[in-house]
């Protein structure tokens, strides 16, 4: 029986990855070069060639969207049974199962919500914080944790990382992080660093745990490994034990889980760890125009580190070229922006065609506030419109009422505006 070709839709350097199916592989893949596509056709090459068998391939990525698009592409290529899942995922499924086989008892539950017991903890030690701090401890513990510092060690480590968490001391939060991880115990709970460390230290204490999972899974595929955590790799390692069966896809210069302990040292390092590595760079950019892709390189440029990065190469037609301007505030940049896609829709542009794009949910309130002051019809992706969330309905809601309370008690708009 012919063996299905899935090699002859690939680039030159997409179908290098695909076709190196032993030993360490390193792909440096730039943004919109095709990762996916690779390493998806490297799965079903090493499948269908008879390679792989897809019930030993484990493919770990950082968001359940993306394994569902891994699966989906495998499907479409016609190979079924491989397990692509989150990190946290692929970690509670084996701690669920190896768990009560050495503990005797039930993995503890894994809690809803991180907040309310560091609320709890920051309460224990008289430690009086607004949420926008509690929201700063969790991610410190969070931090803490995925780079296996335990409390009592916290205060030396992040002074040596340079952390910090505004208006609360080291020696503070590492109480508070104490506190966390003892009512965490009190209640039976677990947090999501909890499932990474339950894999790790049943792997690591156990040996007959260790090689139940490696004999279940051979190859290992791990993508966006520029945001790989010290926990993360540690768990990697004790999957692998003494093979180098993994091929790890990532870009240094995406690397956004800085802040939660990611480092893209394990992937700019790879080929030091692993001396026979086979390392290819995805450049040909196929999402944006060459003008766009110029903006890219000159911007990442100081921070590619020599020749570890890649340099991308457009492969889209030409575009408009890109402009920069500056604005004095969030406010005013705002208010031009709904001002060109006030033109571009009034010389026909279709408004499906307008985007706006920005880094974090919370500068969605500018944009959305000057497209409606411009009469501009829009929809927000991926997030909760700012005017429709809970608590600005609310803060409007009292607002509203204070100005109707105000014509029969002037202090009214004070103090509801204070309770918003």
């Amino acid at each position: 029986m012919a063996v299905p070709d899935v090699l002859s839709a690939l680039d030159p350097e997409q179908r290098e990855v695909a076709a190196a199916l032993t030993g360490p592989v390193c792909v440096i893949a730039g943004a919109g070069t095709g990762k996916t596509r690779a390493i998806t056709h490297r799965i079903a090459h090493g499948v269908l060639a008879g390679a792989f068998d897809p019930r030993r391939v484990l493919a770990v990525t950082f968001t359940t969207r993306a394994a569902g698009e891994m699966r989906g592409r495998l499907r479409t290529l016609g190979v079924e049974g491989v397990q692509a899942r989150t990190f946290h995922s692929a970690a509670l499924r084996q701690a669920r199962y190896f768990w009560p086989q050495v503990t005797g008892s039930e993995l503890p539950q894994i809690a809803g919500s991180k907040l309310s017991i560091v609320g709890a903890a920051a309460n224990r030690c008289r430690v009086g914080t607004d949420r926008a701090t509690l929201r700063d401890l969790a991610s410190e513990i969070e931090w803490a944790k995925v780079s296996n510092v335990l409390a009592e060690r916290y205060p030396a480590a992040a002074e040596s990382a340079a952390r910090e968490v505004a208006g609360v001391d080291a020696e503070t939060v590492a109480r508070v992080y104490a506190a966390y991880e003892d009512l965490k115990s009190d209640r039976g709970q677990m947090d999501m660093e909890d499932i990474l460390l339950a894999a790790v230290g049943l792997l690591d204490a156990n040996p007959g745990v260790a090689d139940a999972v490696r004999s279940q899974y051979h190859h290992f595929i791990v993508d966006e490994y520029q945001d790989v955590s010290p926990l993360q790799q540690r768990l990697l390692d004790l999957w692998l034990g003494e093979r180098d069966d993994v091929c790890v896809v990532g870009d240094p210069a995406q690397t956004i889980y800085s802040f939660a302990g990611a480092r893209p040292d394990y992937l700019l390092d790879f080929g030091q760890r692993y001396q026979s590595a086979t390392t290819v760079r995805l450049f040909r950019d196929y999402r944006s125009t060459p003008q766009v892709v110029n903006v890219a390189n000159a911007v990442l440029r100081p921070s590619r580190g020599g020749a570890k990065g890649v340099v991308l190469e457009a492969q889209r037609p030409a575009g408009p070229e890109a402009v920069f301007i500056e604005h004095p505030d969030e406010v005013a940049e705002a208010e031009w922006v709904a001002g060109e896609i006030g033109r571009l829709l009034a010389s026909g542009v279709p408004a499906r065609e307008v985007a706006v794009l920005f880094r974090v949910n919370a500068q969605s309130e500018n944009y959305e506030q000057a497209l409606a002051d411009a009469g501009i019809a829009y929809v927000v992706r991926g997030a909760e419109r700012f005017f429709d969330r809970a608590e600005v309905r609310q803060a409007a809601m009292l607002l509203r009422g204070a100005m109707r309370a105000g014509d029969t008690a002037g202090d009214a708009p004070d103090a509801a505006a204070a309770t918003a």
